[in-house]
């Protein structure tokens, strides 16, 4: 059987990473694949996740907090490190499972993941040559123009740091009204868009720093476009597998591995 392809999800703190690796990994299950789900989170509390593999079994964070009497931002710098040492027996727990997908749910402070030497080792030792990025987008966030930039730095930022081809998605897009959705869509596709938005009122600091983020953005390459989800409604799934399937195989589809379920 050949190396499963590999997502890692990112992006900022309530940006609905976990629910959307499990929501994802339902999708995938009821299409016929085999999807694991690993999480990297030494501090994760969201019961619903339930991951095949928890990095939980090595490393826990609140054990790190009693043991060196660290504060949780110190104990999740250490765990990290920690992490980096036990990667090769959670790879050897992954690997015995045999899977399509690997869907790793990264801790949900995006820093401790994109900013530490540690990460990109645990990365290196997961990847194979079918590894992707997928960066949520809050859309809380992205609904405005500069917000909307900022989130794309952060992207750019994540995506030079591992040097995978990235997805960006907007997940929890059912929050957002049909004119919000279709707007954040366009900025997504068309950069002119974004200006026209950061212009529209008077001229403010922020507005001119976003408008030169967007610059110097635009001059790294063109922007990738933005996959509207929800993992409340399942909506954007099969697009967001295609998506990772035109990086993995070419736009070639995976062979399922049992037949759909069906009601």
């Amino acid at each position: 059987m050949e190396e499963p392809g590999t997502v890692y999800f990112t992006g900022t703190a309530g940006a609905g990473k976990t629910t959307f690796v499990r929501a994802f990994a339902d999708w995938m299950k009821n299409a016929g694949y085999e999807a694991t789900i690993l999480n990297l989170d030494p501090g994760a509390e969201n019961p619903d996740l339930a991951p095949d593999v928890d990095i939980r079994e090595w490393v826990r964070l609140d054990d790190l907090q009693d043991e060196y009497g660290l504060g949780p931002n110190g104990a999740q710098v250490a765990a990290a490190d920690m992490i980096a040492l036990k990667i090769f027996e959670v790879k050897q727990a992954v690997v015995e499972l045999k899977t399509d997908y690997l869907l790793v749910d990264t801790p949900g402070q995006v820093e401790l993941f994109a900013f530490r030497e540690a990460s990109k080792a645990i990365v290196d030792a997961l990847s194979g040559d079918r590894s992707i990025l997928a960066f949520l987008y809050d859309p809380a966030l992205a609904r405005t123009a500069a917000g909307f930039v900022s989130l794309l730095m952060l992207s750019a930022t994540v995506e030079f740091r591992f040097r995978l081809p990235m997805v960006n998605v907007l997940a929890k897009s059912d929050v957002l009204t049909p004119a919000q959705l279709a707007e954040v869509r366009s900025w997504s596709d068309e950069p002119g868009e974004v200006y026209d938005a950061l212009t529209r009122d008077p001229a403010t600091l922020d507005g001119q720093l976003s408008s030169e983020l967007l610059r110097a953005i635009e001059s790294m390459g063109p922007l990738s476009g933005l996959l509207p989800t929800s993992s409340k409604d399942a909506v954007g799934m099969d697009d967001f597998y295609r998506a990772c399937q035109r990086v993995f195989l070419g736009g070639e589809d995976l062979e399922p591995s049992h037949a759909p379920e069906t009601e």
